[in-house]
């Protein structure tokens, strides 16, 4: 498996993926719907990154990092395995990309939201080293119930 960066090429991909994975946990968001089918305007363009596990020549991961209000600090978000593919540690792959992609360019940090109803990835975020911090009132995602932190500086 080899991990590559953002081409027009994988837009479908990065909202095949992310809309499965939505449809599968929760529901699609009209925020959602809106990035995921622009992913050039919405990361790219603002300064972010989107990154694809492909594996024999088929992308079966994806994750963004989305610049937020602070530039040391981006939002690893729209993280998504397939489903035939869950199970193999590429969503942890993806995320040691991230970190390491963080480190690179001496960022403070990362950030996240997501729903304790997702074990096993708060599991995995733990691990990693983020902390739970409390989400503000007006959450860009109303499906998040918590928010993570994980500090690079």
């Amino acid at each position: 498996m080899e991990i590559v960066s953002f081409n027009s090429l994988y837009s479908k991909d990065f909202y095949d993926l992310n809309i499965e994975w939505l449809q599968t946990y929760f529901y699609v968001e009209p925020f959602d719907e809106e990035v995921l089918s622009k992913p050039e305007i919405y990361i790219v363009d603002k300064g972010g990154s989107i990154f694809f596990a492909k594996l024999e020549n088929e992308i079966v991961g994806t994750v963004a990092l989305m610049p937020t209000k602070d530039p040391k600090i981006f939002e690893l978000t729209k993280m998504a395995v397939s489903p035939e593919k869950r199970g193999h540690q590429i969503g942890q792959k993806l995320m040691q990309h991230c970190i390491d992609f963080a480190k690179q360019k001496n960022w403070n940090g990362l950030m996240l939201y997501s729903n304790t109803k997702l074990e096993n990835a708060i599991y995995i975020y733990r691990k990693f080293g983020f902390k739970e911090i409390p989400v503000e009132e007006n959450s860009p995602y109303k499906r998040s119930n918590i928010k993570m932190v994980l500090d690079l500086s």
